[in-house]
């Protein structure tokens, strides 16, 4: 790693930091005091109402809201390098569809409660591994390494399981509308056992995904080269495919589905540092999460006394700055 990936990721930390700070002060209806919410970061929760409005509402969103934007913006970096597209994004081989449809299901039928809270996550993980599935099945994955044919076959199932989850709300009644909620992005209401399945998911496919940036860079050279550098090309690609599915489906279990920050992250950490994975997946985690906290930030003070879905404010965002970076993006994936 060198200086100048070094800075950003130091600048990225910092920035995280102050975000997250800017974020237990203001966000909510309840105004704390900057002394109230240090002295509730410090003492935890102990039933006063600064360190209640801390601990169980705004400091479960804070971390959800980091850690939803790190995955995201790693698997993003990782399948644009696989798929050699920059316009692929974690919900490409259509794993958020699937993931919607598990939610929704939990939703509609009432199993949110179930696993101490976790029924949707549960129902999101699943729902994404069988779309995984699904698409391995109909690309003839295991028989012929193409990726062309995997990638239709995820818009296949991407389209047939959005259906699917149409069906799902129109059928869910009364409950309708709390899953349009969900299905739109949202990181309240948070639980610290759905933060805790979010952090072990998404830190399992960032330590694997990091531990391997060297070989995955050889997947920009094409699938042939990558066999001939002693590469199991179909293994790792296939790894890194159910262990990034895997970690969206939590996230969108957790958070619902929140597109362009796997799509937007990867392409500015690759402006800043360079399109080497081993630089830029690092600084594509932290931007990750500064954007999708600052898009929560945004969505609770657009309008007063109210809040926008975070999903459909990160689009809003999201659309001018990919065509900003469309302009001046660094297209090849490794150094020359």
């Amino acid at each position: 790693m060198n200086g100048k990936s070094g800075r950003w990721i130091l600048g990225g930390c910092v920035g995280l930091v102050v975000v997250c700070l800017v974020h237990l002060l203001v966000s909510g209806g309840i105004s704390l005091a900057p002394s109230d919410v240090f002295a509730a970061l410090i003492k935890g929760d102990r039933g006063e109402l600064a360190q209640t409005v801390v601990w169980k509402l705004r400091l479960p969103r804070l971390i959800a809201g980091v850690i939803a934007g790190a995955g995201l913006a790693v698997v993003g970096s990782v399948f644009q390098l696989l798929f050699r597209n920059p316009l692929a994004e974690p919900y490409v081989i259509g794993v958020s569809s699937g993931a919607g449809v598990g939610g929704s299901l939990a939703l509609s039928f009432g199993a949110s409660g179930l696993v101490g809270g976790l029924g949707v996550a549960i129902g999101g993980i699943i729902g994404a591994v069988v779309a995984l599935l699904l698409v391995f099945l109909l690309s003839s994955w295991w028989k012929k390494q193409d990726v062309v044919r995997l990638i239709l076959a995820g818009v296949v199932v991407g389209a047939m399981l959005a259906a699917l989850t149409t069906l799902v709300l129109l059928m869910s009644g009364k409950d309708s509308n709390v899953v349009l909620r969900w299905l739109l992005g949202s990181l309240t209401p948070m639980s610290w056992p759905r933060i805790a399945i979010m952090l072990v998911l998404v830190a399992i496919t960032v330590l694997y995904s990091t531990r391997d940036a060297r070989k995955l860079n050889s997947f920009a050279f094409g699938g042939d080269l990558v066999n001939r550098l002693g590469v199991d090309s179909r293994t790792l690609m296939t790894n890194q495919l159910t262990l990034g599915s895997v970690a969206v489906g939590a996230i969108v279990g957790c958070v619902g589905i929140i597109g362009f920050v796997g799509l937007i992250a990867p392409h500015i950490a690759r402006n800043l540092v360079g399109p080497d994975l081993r630089r830029s997946l690092p600084v594509s985690a932290f931007l990750g999460s500064i954007l999708l906290v600052l898009a929560d930030l945004l969505a609770q003070k657009i309008i007063p006394g109210g809040e926008l879905p975070v999903g459909a404010v990160m689009a809003i965002l999201g659309s001018p700055i990919l065509l900003i970076l469309l302009q001046r993006s660094v297209y090849r994936f490794v150094s020359d």
